[in-house]
């Protein structure tokens, strides 16, 4: 009666040994494999128009749930403001503003947005995130600079003059492409950490000198905020280097990448 038992016993222990020893593993998988924590990640991609509504804006929501498909991170994209509740926003890592144009977010919302940054989220504007509520001057410092003009597109080069961001480390130092060139309302404000300029001498219509910025980033408020003046045109989103600039500063916004 009693051997019976103690195989019983045994059979048991050595099921729970087992369960223990697939629990640990699983936890270094998570631990030691490149992305496997940064399944957690969500990005909330934001595409709300008020004003001019660029063609480019699903490819660039097609870029994104791409890159995310590829790197491990869930994207929703919405148009819908009321996403933006505390209980909601909190799912995300980062929310990008996806050449939104306007006053977009009511004031519930926007309250919103700054409790989310201030515990720690992040914000990646993207093109015409420059457009966006000209009234709220908490988002004017979130973003850093406000879109004022810009000539039609064309080919122009980038000087890109900080490699050693997430964003911009594997572009070349001078990046030639085509696309609609901002020009802001003033220099990047004080705290803002310029990852590229544009050279004025390589395209008609520049008006900010030799120190044009077109890409950026600063951390604000308790979180982290990147911005491209990049992404008018659809072409842009199918460019590898632009995905590459795109995927940097979503996961540097959202703390994934020093």
């Amino acid at each position: 009666m009693l051997e019976p038992c103690r195989r019983g016993i045994k059979a048991i222990c050595a099921a729970l040994w087992g369960m223990v020893r697939f629990l640990v593993a699983a936890l270094l998988v998570l631990t030691i494999v490149p992305g496997a924590a940064e399944a957690r990640d969500r990005v909330l991609v934001f595409s709300a128009t008020k004003q001019f509504r660029h063609a480019s804006i699903p490819a660039g929501v097609t870029a994104i749930r791409e890159l995310g498909a590829r790197h491990a991170f869930a994207v929703t994209a919405t148009e819908n403001a009321r996403w933006f509740t505390d209980r909601r926003l909190r799912r995300f890592a980062v929310v990008v503003f996806l050449s939104t144009t306007g006053d977009v977010l009511d004031g519930a919302q926007q309250a919103a947005f700054r409790r989310y940054i201030r515990r720690g989220g992040g914000f990646a504007g993207v093109h015409a995130a420059a457009d966006t509520e000209y009234g709220w001057d908490w988002y004017g410092r979130l973003l850093g600079a406000r879109f004022l003009r810009h000539p039609a597109v064309q080919p122009a080069t980038i000087r890109v003059v900080d490699r050693r961001h997430p964003s911009t480390r594997s572009l070349p130092r001078r990046w030639q492409r085509t696309d609609e060139w901002y020009d802001f309302r003033a220099q990047p404000r004080r705290g803002v950490r310029v990852l590229a300029r544009l050279d004025e001498s390589t395209y008609a219509g520049g008006t900010m000198g030799a120190r044009h910025p077109i890409a950026w980033c600063r951390r604000f408020g308790g979180g982290r905020s990147w911005y491209t003046a990049l992404g008018h045109t659809e072409a842009s989103y199918a460019e590898p280097r632009f995905r590459a600039h795109l995927l940097g500063g979503i996961r540097w916004a959202a703390g994934r990448a020093g």
